[in-house]
């Protein structure tokens, strides 16, 4: 009996009819399991990124597309929950998203955004995509307000603004961490919340930031992120996504946010090593093509909004021997608004922190400063540049005039001045006062060992007997002319108090 092709139709759409009104899964099959990923087979119609689900209860991000089957990366260990060949994988039709909000203030995740504190369960208020647009040039506003970091050297020299993407560069051991513990530290009572993304580093290392921030009041406003070198390379890939992703909550709510990546180095290298088990062309150094892509897309999401909030980033990059010119050092210069470059020389030489002012910059920092720190500033960046040059003259043995010797005597006072111990931050109207003592000439005729004593106590005076004086540059983050003349007046009046210690 033939069968006319209008019958074909009828009994076609009968068919659709009778198919059940859920939505059709489509599911894929296990074709090969190993170093933290696998390979699918079956899933057609699936995307870059979606998250897949496994029957054994695991869960899996695409990275990866062929024709016959996709790379799916494991978000969990294959020694707790255990993946085997030809079982059945599942898509989502999602992506793998992070838990937000201002109950994870105070407590240590993991790159999944579970607690790894033992402090119970985390009040989340949504979860969000950790790969999110970026904020188009019309929504943003320009950086024009100060990220105060509490360090001398840098509210001086390389300023931070809120908004801005500051890089930390050096070799190992030059203070970078160290820095930006102190500018969370110095955030308290500033309204800034702080995300610390810690990549790569050991759990004794995570832990001990966790209990030293707790101690000091910090970790109260401040979440951390640890993806330790234990954890599987799409854990340590995924810590800083997931961290932005947290900060863009409060930027997003009009509130400031402050993220450190620590460091970006070993970021790169957990991509790398990934891209290498995908089987994609190594280029220089054996990183893949897109290695640029990974970091700029995470920096360029940090930046000041037109609704009122910002998110600054502090990126951390490790060098080899100061080479500033190696691949990922020279990409995440070129992403970035400035860097802050640690010497090995200067930290051995006991200069900490031992920034070196020649080679660090900020692009966009010095229209957020604080007016009286500039003012107090203005020409310290010339007379250190000035002693620099001077001292590599007077190391040849070069007999030196009389003015370059007073030149070469300032200007180790002004290194001396720069110095600042560890976990010590001082706030914008603290630094003004003790600049006003170098500009107004207040240190030139004490020994050097003396300059930093004398700066502080002057401080202290300043805050304790001419308390007003204090509150009004406070208030008003101004030096007028007025405040400089009443200044003068009180450091004549405490250098004659001023007892100085032996050396």
């Amino acid at each position: 009996m033939d069968i006319k092709s209008t019958d074909l139709v009828s009994l076609l759409e009968k068919a659709l009819k009778d198919l059940p009104k859920e939505k059709l899964e489509e599911i894929g099959i296990v074709v090969q399991v190993g170093d933290g990923m696998c390979k699918v087979h079956g899933l057609t119609n699936a995307v870059y990124g979606e998250l897949i689900d496994f029957e054994g209860g695991n869960r899996g991000i695409i990275f990866n597309l062929d024709e016959d089957f996709v790379d799916v990366f494991l978000l969990e260990s294959e020694v707790t929950i255990p993946v085997a060949e030809l079982e059945v994988a599942k898509r989502t039709g999602g992506v793998f998203k992070a838990p937000v909000g201002s109950g994870l203030l105070g407590r240590v995740v993991n790159a999944l955004g579970r607690p790894i504190d033992g402090l119970g369960d985390i009040e989340v208020a949504e979860f969000r995509s950790i790969e999110a647009p970026i904020p188009a040039i019309v929504d943003r506003s320009p950086v024009n307000k100060s990220l105060e970091t509490g360090i001398l050297a840098i509210d001086s020299l390389v300023p931070i603004g809120r908004g801005q993407r500051e890089l930390l560069i050096g070799n190992r051991y030059t203070g970078k961490t160290a820095i930006a513990i102190d500018t969370i530290l110095h955030q308290k009572g500033q309204g800034v919340f702080c995300i610390y993304v810690a990549i790569g580093q050991r759990e004794a290392n995570i832990a001990r930031t966790a209990c030293f921030l707790e101690e000091n009041g910090a970790l109260e406003y401040t979440t951390i992120v640890g993806a330790d070198a234990s954890e599987s390379v799409l854990n340590q890939y995924l810590a800083p996504y997931v961290g932005c992703t947290m900060g863009e909550y409060f930027r997003d709510n009009g509130q400031d946010a402050l993220i450190v990546y620590d460091d970006l180095s070993n970021h790169a290298i957990s991509f790398r090593e990934m891209s290498l088990l995908l089987r994609r062309a190594p280029g220089r150094e054996a990183y893949p093509g897109d290695i640029f892509y990974l970091h700029s897309r995470l920096l360029e999401r940090a930046g000041k909004l037109e609704t009122g909030g910002s998110l600054t980033a502090l990126p951390i990059v490790q060098t080899q021997s100061d080479d500033i010119t190696a691949y990922i050092p020279t990409n995440l210069i070129s992403i970035t608004d400035g860097q802050i470059f640690l010497d090995t020389r200067l930290f051995n030489q006991g200069i900490r922190p031992a920034v070196n002012v020649e080679l660090s910059v900020s692009r966009v920092g010095g229209a957020a400063q604080t007016v009286a720190i500039k003012k107090m500033t203005k020409a310290l960046r010339l007379e250190l540049a000035q002693y620099h040059e001077l001292l590599s003259f007077a190391q040849f043995g070069t007999e030196l005039d009389e003015i370059s010797q007073r030149k070469l005597a300032r200007g180790a006072r002004i290194v001396e001045l720069l110095k600042q111990p560890q976990f010590v931050t001082y706030s914008f109207a603290d630094q003004a006062l003790m600049f006003f003592l170098l500009r107004e000439s207040f240190l030139d005729d004490l020994p050097v060992f003396q300059v930093h004593a004398f700066a502080t106590q002057f401080v202290s005076y300043v805050k304790s007997v001419y308390q007003e004086t204090y509150t009004v540059i406070l208030e008003t983050a101004d030096m007028s002319d007025e405040i400089q003349d009443v200044l003068s007046d009180i450091a004549r009046e405490f250098s004659k108090l001023f007892v100085p210690s032996a050396q």
